[in-house]
């Protein structure tokens, strides 16, 4: 195998990249790859979605259609009261290099989020973020062929250390050069993931940031050296900062107005802290003897049932400083059997998933055991706004910056996928979290978290720097890459070809067929973990 000189784009995913964290690697000359591209091409803020998480907006990147028609809105996917973690089955629009497909050019896509399982197309793809660790590629097989080759490659790093992370960059770096070798695409995905999972774990560790980006830079360096492609894009899914106001329990005050009703114990959301619970899962604290969970559980649900709560003892915990010890020796299932959780069946309205922004109303007919009949749907959603709207944290600052109805955001096949109700909260300062607790407000659980304000950067022949990318949206990178290919985006699409590159006419693609029975189940409990781990899944 020799160069792939037949590489016309590379399309490099960043997640979590932003100027607040490009800006001073740039000053300091740490990023010489990054940096001549986004100096000699058209770059700047790239606008993020709502919601502006990684599960939803990377297939809006590699779609250029809202979650209205793609389908995916967080993490999760919801079929009645149940949930899954999302996969490629949840995705119900065709990606970039599926419509590639439609014209005949090959791709290798390494690392790009929800993809598995792989449908098929022309070309290599091996799954990122929400595949298990063992995943399903394209075509069969090529993933143990790209370990014959290179050795361990890994979806997920072995550990949270700087090498592990810096080793599973540069294992995305190497099976991409590899596969682009084997296949010879006219189009690459190169995505990388831990520059947003590092700021989940230590946001304020800058030499692990500079290493991890400086690795990150060789990779896409290497890349360009041996593919040559004309055209480079750069782009993030969303931006990432600190979070400097409070965090606000929004099921805690659908409660108080009436609107949701609990239960105790169960596989519902939300349980005590899992995220707190890295230390037990990692063997540093002691471990239960034989028997003794199952003995704890039973013990927690019975406190439970005479009302005290997991939250309830955490709080009390929180008030003499042992809530982190004592969490930290505290399985998930025991708290879980004690925690005080919506109650989704019984509730009018409540908060899924907190990183959806917003709030999903109970509503006849469309969900199992609906409690708002069709005719009091729009006074209850409007009521809801507006006491949404009034809110105000205990400072005086407003909790939320848009209280609005889905319609506002969301459009297309799938928006009953969607919440009722979006809500974002002011300046993306404020913490939203579905757990029930005694007290409204809190400080945040994470001190760093997503910004709606990602990057994107687009160099090479026929680009237009002078141009620029004008008010550059998510949705607006794959019409952008596709034109660089000579490939007419959807007219579907809700983004459109950035002003430095010049525009071709759009067509009409027949949607995406799902066959019947296509979903599939993620039901990955190490995936669960990993995402209660970095706080996606409360």
């Amino acid at each position: 195998m020799t160069g792939s000189a037949g590489l016309r784009t590379l399309l490099v995913g960043i997640d979590a990249a932003c100027e607040r964290v490009l800006d001073p690697l740039f000053a300091d000359d740490e990023l010489p790859t990054l940096s001549r591209l986004f100096g000699r091409g058209a770059s700047g803020p790239l606008e993020s979605q709502v919601p502006p998480w990684t599960a939803s907006a990377w297939p809006s990147l590699y779609t250029g259609m809202n979650p209205g028609k793609h389908g995916v809105y967080s993490f999760l996917s919801f079929e009645g009261y149940d949930w899954d973690v999302v996969n490629a089955t949840d995705v119900r629009e065709r990606t970039l290099w599926e419509l590639l497909d439609r014209h005949g050019k090959t791709s290798v896509v390494v690392n790009a989020p929800v993809t598995h399982p792989p449908r098929a197309f022309d070309g290599a793809l091996i799954p990122g973020y929400t595949a298990p660790e063992d995943p399903d590629s394209h075509p069969s097989g090529v993933l143990d062929e790209v370990r014959a080759e290179l050795g361990d490659y890994r979806v997920y790093p072995t550990d949270d250390s700087t090498g592990a992370y810096c080793d599973a960059i540069r294992s995305r770096g190497e099976a991409f050069r590899y596969l682009a070798r084997r296949f010879e695409p006219e189009f690459g995905f190169l995505q990388f993931q831990v520059t947003d999972t590092i700021f989940h774990r230590r946001p304020e560790d800058d030499a692990a940031i500079r290493s991890i980006y400086r690795e990150v830079d060789r990779q896409v360096g290497d890349a360009i050296d041996e593919c040559d492609p004309d055209v480079v894009v750069v782009a993030s899914d969303h931006g990432m900062g600190p979070y400097e106001g409070r965090e606000f329990r929004v099921n805690t005050f659908l409660e108080e107005l009436g609107l949701v009703e609990t239960t105790r114990g169960g596989r519902g959301m939300p349980t005590w802290s899992q995220a707190r619970e890295n230390g037990f899962k990692a063997g540093s604290a002691r471990k239960p003897t034989a028997g003794e969970p199952d003995v704890l559980t039973r013990s927690m649900a019975a406190l439970a049932a005479v009302g005290l709560t997991s939250q309830r003892i955490e709080a009390a915990l929180e008030r003499v400083g042992l809530a982190d010890a004592v969490a930290e020796r505290v399985p998930d299932s025991v708290a879980s059997a004690a925690s005080e959780q919506v109650d989704f069946p019984a509730s009018a309205a409540y908060v899924r998933s907190r990183i959806e922004l917003g709030i999903r109303i109970n509503l006849q007919g469309r969900e199992p055991n609906g409690a708002v009949p069709p005719s009091a749907y729009d006074d209850v959603r409007r009521s809801l706004m507006n006491e949404l709207r009034a809110l105000t944290t205990p400072d005086g600052d407003a909790v939320f910056e848009t209280v609005a109805p889905r319609e506002a955001f969301f459009h297309g096949p799938e928006t009953d996928r969607a919440v009722d109700v979006v809500t974002i909260p002011a300046d993306y300062e404020h913490f939203l979290s579905a757990t029930l607790r005694p007290e409204l407000f809190g400080e945040p659980a994470e001190p760093w978290n997503h910004k709606p304000a990602g990057i994107v950067a687009v160099a090479g022949d026929d680009v237009d720097a002078r141009a620029g990318i004008g008010a550059a949206h998510l949705c607006d990178v794959a019409p952008t890459v596709l034109a660089t290919l000579g490939v007419p985006a959807d007219d579907r699409m809700d983004g459109t070809v950035l002003p430095c590159v010049h525009p071709i006419a759009t067509t009409s693609y027949p949607r995406l067929e799902m066959e019947t029975g296509s979903d599939v189940e993620t039901a990955d409990d190490r995936v669960e973990e990993r995402l209660a781990d970095l706080g996606y899944i409360e």
